[in-house]
């Protein structure tokens, strides 16, 4: 059962049969922004279908909420990978959305 949190901005995404939550705190979205540079160009690159695999899976790793099953780093990007761009883009356009409005 999800426990994502709409006002928080939060959004969710199931891989290799385990949902993930993704949280995008401002600790998460300044470390987030030191690894792939200002986020409004990220969006940008989104929105103009030009964002990078790495910064996505940046965004999100960052964004992954507490409590998240273990992973690290790499078996995530290649979770990302199998799940597909299809599965992953309505959590980045949550995470996004956050990013431009804020709360």
């Amino acid at each position: 059962m999800s426990v994502v949190n709409a006002v928080r901005g939060e959004a969710s995404l199931v891989l290799n049969g385990v949902e993930h939550i993704f949280r995008p705190t401002f600790t998460a979205l300044v470390a987030a922004e030191q690894e792939i540079g200002p986020l409004f160009a990220t969006v940008e690159q989104a929105a103009a279908g030009k964002i990078k695999l790495g910064d996505l899976v940046t965004l999100l790793w960052h964004c992954l909420a507490p409590g998240a099953p273990p992973l690290t780093r790499e078996s995530f990007a290649e979770a990302i990978v199998e799940a597909g761009l299809s599965a992953v883009t309505p959590a980045l356009k949550t995470l996004l959305t956050q990013i431009l409005a804020g709360k």
